[in-house]
């Protein structure tokens, strides 16, 4: 079962504040989010992730579209007042294609550069393997399996602890790792054992280091099978997926599907906020009930979707993460999904400091990242 297929079978804005609370959008009077990263200790083991709040930056995303860490987005994201970044990295950008097991330091170097910046920033930095050797959600597909090739396994679990090793003095309150990002169509029993494998490469050097681990079909299914390996659960909220993911390219045919609205009616079942309570966060929270931290790495949606239905969609969907608690992780910062400069045709932006600006999105991540 392919993602948008699983996604669509799952499956009244309130107003904007009239006062601006954040004064102009870079200015002095820019308020930060109160609970910010100074407050976290170094246990891995206290829920600290429904404190954290911020984007995915895609500097390492392809390897074809590879470029450096900008300071000056980790110092855009703090003045907005957020304080948590995900980084979803594709292997082949530090690996020699000769050798998956050589490792170039100088590509290492600009990773340590993005975690730097999120000390300099007070911003917690998640590195996550969106492209992993044996896995990806992307095109093209690895030659090898990693649900079934130990050699993957191996040489995953060696770029893990590479890892590992090379962060191992910096604070388990600055950086985290999330492992693969979205297993798929992949039994649990396997899932479980590609994990374990992972997390006992990082343990083996370093104990403390959080780690997070996306659930499976594609980051919507909670992960059951991992309550007792001591991780943080990530869910990847695009549900309904036709209001999230309307005219994508990389998501199947859109010619015959009506411009979608929120709330959407998907067969007899209406995707409104109790609706978005029922199919996904009481699952999750089923999981949390076991004694399992959620953080929702990634939600948004794209920018052929009306804007109106976006931002109520957004409101119904953050005013449900914050009912329960949890942090998150917009997809993404800087493009179609985030609040800057998204190349929406029906978005009025505010032109500042040479970035266009939905302040009406903005507003909104703000005033529920402060409200937590």
């Amino acid at each position: 079962m392919k993602r948008r297929e699983f996604l669509v079978h799952l499956g009244a804005m309130a107003p904007i504040i009239n006062r601006i609370k954040y004064g102009s959008l870079g200015g002095e009077n820019v308020q930060t989010v109160k609970t910010s990263n100074e407050q976290l200790n170094d246990n891995v083991n206290d829920n600290i992730w429904g404190s954290l709040f911020g984007f995915n930056l895609l500097n390492y995303f392809m390897v074809n579209g590879k470029r450096p860490f900008q300071e000056e987005e980790f110092a855009l994201i703090h003045r907005f007042g957020f304080n948590f970044v995900r980084l979803p990295m594709d292997y082949r950008c530090w690996t020699d294609e000769k050798s998956l097991t050589h490792i170039r330091e100088e590509d290492l170097k600009e990773i340590d550069k993005a975690v730097e910046l999120g000390r300099k920033y007070n911003i917690h930095v998640c590195l996550n393997f969106h492209r992993a050797p044996g896995w990806t959600v992307a095109k093209p597909d690895e030659p090898m399996d990693l649900w079934k090739d130990e050699t993957a396994q191996k040489i995953c679990a060696y770029h893990w602890r590479t890892f590992a090793q090379r962060y191992q003095s910096v604070s388990p309150k600055q950086l985290s790792f999330n492992l693969l990002n979205e297993p798929g169509n992949v039994s649990a029993e396997k899932h479980k054992n590609v994990i374990g494998k992972l997390l006992d490469a990082i343990r083996s050097v370093d104990e403390k280091r959080p780690i997070h681990c996306d659930g499976r079909l594609w980051g919507a299914l909670p992960p059951m099978e991992l309550a007792d390996l001591g991780i943080v659960a990530n869910l990847h909220m695009y549900q309904p997926f036709t209001v999230t993911h309307y005219k994508a390219s990389w998501a199947g045919k859109w010619d015959d599907v009506p411009v979608p609205d929120y709330p959407y009616k998907e067969g007899d079942f209406l995707w409104d906020r109790e609706g978005i309570r029922e199919k996904v966060i009481n699952p999750w929270k089923k999981l949390e009930n076991q004694g399992v931290s959620v953080f929702v790495g990634e939600f948004g949606a794209f920018n052929r979707t009306p804007h109106k239905a976006v931002i109520k969609w957004l409101e119904d969907t953050l005013s449900l993460f914050n009912e329960v608690g949890w942090g998150w992780s917009m997809w993404n910062f800087v493009g179609p999904f985030g609040p800057i400069n998204s190349d929406r045709i029906d978005v009025e932006y505010e032109n500042w400091e040479g970035y266009k600006v939905d302040r009406q999105m903005l507003n909104l991540l703000q005033q529920y990242a402060e409200n937590r």
